[in-house]
């Protein structure tokens, strides 16, 4: 009996004892954390989905009190709105950058791009992309398995059934990236949402040359350079066989659009063009 109680006793005081020595310890080792980064996570939408670039809302708060400008600092789904008042709480400036959307740039659907074989593997992107170019003769275009869809958040991604590419919900879309990230192909970009929410981007990143691309696709963009040549604003660059539309330098004259010839330019939100009657031809007597 006096062992056991002995016993008892010499584990109660080694445990008070530990407890003493680690909570001097922590005392002085301890970081003070700044009360501002509490207050500036209050203020993030709390999505922590990852698209500032920062390990959730908490890494991007203590990277925004951290910063002395704020540079590469932004929230894509608070927008400018939460920026603001972040910079406000922190009495720092803030630039204004301008709100953006993810893009599916590929316009391979069923129709125009038919397939070639039939995958049977695990319904993953990923996986098949690892595996071979995909069922259809176009090494680069969608896979449609929702690899994007799966990973969106806020049911922004979805697959549409009846061409097999993915369509983004202007609405719910809120650029967080996720979607960027999951596309093995790179086929979805972040952009501007431009004015009026309208956009002009070329929905093809096939690299192949003309003819092969056109065969493998008949929405490929050949890289002809008419769109480049047709620009007044030197916002299409053509590498690779494959145009592309900078729009920070694209200004939505929309000439670029009537001049492809594949129709591999799209033009998002405008109003429909207006069309000129033809003049009626003189009849021969």
């Amino acid at each position: 009996m006096n062992t056991i109680l002995i016993t008892i006793i010499s584990l109660c005081a080694i445990g008070v004892a530990s407890a003493v020595i680690l909570y001097f310890v922590a005392q002085k080792f301890k970081v003070e954390e700044d009360p501002r980064i509490d207050i500036v996570e209050g203020l993030l939408p709390g999505a922590n989905c990852g698209g500032c670039g920062f390990p959730g809302c908490r890494g991007l708060a203590e990277a925004a009190v951290k910063s002395e400008t704020m540079e590469g600092v932004f929230c894509p789904v608070g927008g400018s709105e939460v920026m603001n008042k972040v910079a406000v709480a922190l009495g720092r400036e803030i630039t204004a950058q301008a709100p953006k959307i993810a893009v599916v740039r590929c316009n391979g659907s069923c129709e125009n791009r038919p397939r070639t074989s039939m995958y049977d593997g695990a319904h993953s992107c990923a996986i098949e992309h690892s595996l071979y170019i995909g069922d259809t003769a176009c090494p680069f275009g969608c896979l449609g398995c929702g690899d994007c869809v799966e990973v969106c958040q806020f049911d922004a991604l979805h697959i549409n059934p009846s061409t097999g590419l993915p369509e983004v919900d202007e609405s719910k879309c809120v650029a967080c990236g996720a979607c960027v990230k999951a596309c093995p192909r790179n086929i979805i970009e972040l952009r501007n949402k431009g004015p009026k929410d309208r956009r002009v981007f070329v929905s093809c990143v096939n690299k192949d040359k003309g003819a092969i691309a056109r065969k493998a696709c008949t929405a490929a963009c050949i890289g002809c350079m008419k769109c480049a040549k047709e620009c007044p604003f030197e916002a299409i660059t053509v590498e690779n066989n494959l145009a592309y539309i900078d729009y920070n330098k694209c200004r939505l004259c929309r000439k670029c659009v009537a001049v492809c010839p594949i129709g591999a330019i799209h033009e998002v939100n405008f109003p429909e063009r207006k069309v000129t009657p033809e003049a009626p031809q003189a009849s021969e007597e």
